[in-house]
C-alpha cells in the first residue's frame, strides 16, 4: 500500500520530532526505566497512526456514466432534499459522508465529466456532522458536468480536527470517475448534491468506500 504525497512532509517532520523526544528520553531517563519504554511505545504508536492515516490503497474502477460512486470513505450521515445556495440555488438531493480520522482521506471524482466551477471558502471548524458545517465550515466545492449534461456538486468540508483541505480540480479540466479530486487532513466530511429524482443506492448510516461503493444512479 502506498503513502499519499500529502503526507510526505508531515511524516518526515513527525519522524524527526519523535526521534528527538526518544533521544532526550534515552539521555534523561535511566536504562530499563518503565517511563522510557512508555515514551518509545507511544512514539511508535503515533507514527504508525500517521502512516496509516496517509495510506493510499489502489482502487481502480471502470468508469460507468450511469453510476455515481462514493467520493470518500466513511459513513453516510445525511440523505435529504435541501436547498443548495452556492451554485445551483435550488432544491437538490444531498448525500453526506463523514470521514473519521481512521478512514482513508483521499477524495475521488464520483463521475466523469468537465469541471465547471471550483469554489473555496474559509470558515469555522465545527464538528463535521453538524448540519450547518456544510455552509459555515472551511470548504471547497467542485461542480462537475457529465457527458449527458447532468451537473453534480462535490463539497469537501473541514471538521473540528481537519485544518487543511486540498483540492486538485481546476475549471475546465476533464476528469475521470475514480480519479483523485483532493485530500482532507484529519477528520472531515464530503457532501454530494444531485438532481432531484436521482435513484439513491445507499441507506443512511451505511459505511461506504471511495471508488468501490455506488451511492446513486443517474
Amino acid at each position: 500500500m502506498a503513502i499519499h504525497r500529502e503526507g510526505y512532509k508531515i511524516i518526515a517532520v513527525w519522524f524527526v520530532i519523535l526521534l528527538i523526544i526518544n533521544i532526550i528520553a534515552g539521555i534523561m531517563l535511566p536504562d530499563k526505566s518503565f517511563l522510557k519504554w512508555m515514551v518509545l511505545l507511544l512514539s511508535l504508536s503515533l507514527y504508525v497512526f500517521i502512516l496509516f492515516f496517509f495510506r493510499l490503497p489502489s482502487r481502480q474502477l471502470q468508469p460507468d456514466p450511469g453510476l455515481i460512486y462514493a467520493p470518500a470513505d466513511g459513513k453516510v450521515v445525511v440523505i435529504e432534499e435541501t436547498v443548495e445556495n452556492e451554485y445551483f440555488k435550488d432544491q437538490r438531493l444531498q448525500i453526506s459522508i463523514f470521514m473519521s480520522p481512521f478512514n482513508m482521506h483521499s477524495n475521488r471524482y464520483p463521475v466523469s465529466g468537465s469541471v465547471k466551477q471550483v469554489y473555496y471558502h474559509p470558515g469555522k471548524y465545527m464538528v463535521a456532522w453538524h448540519p450547518k458545517s456544510s455552509e459555515l465550515n472551511e470548504r471547497s466545492s467542485v461542480v462537475i458536468e457529465t457527458e449527458n449534461g447532468t451537473e453534480i456538486l462535490v463539497r469537501q468540508i473541514a471538521g473540528a480536527v481537519a485544518r487543511r483541505i486540498v483540492t486538485y480540480a481546476k475549471p475546465g479540466q476533464k476528469v475521470t470517475q475514480g480519479g483523485e479530486l483532493g485530500f482532507i487532513k484529519f477528520g472531515s466530511r464530503v457532501d454530494v448534491f444531485l438532481p432531484l429524482g436521482t435513484e439513491i443506492e445507499v441507506p443512511i448510516l451505511q459505511q461506504v468506500k471511495a471508488n468501490k461503493s455506488i451511492i446513486a444512479k443517474i
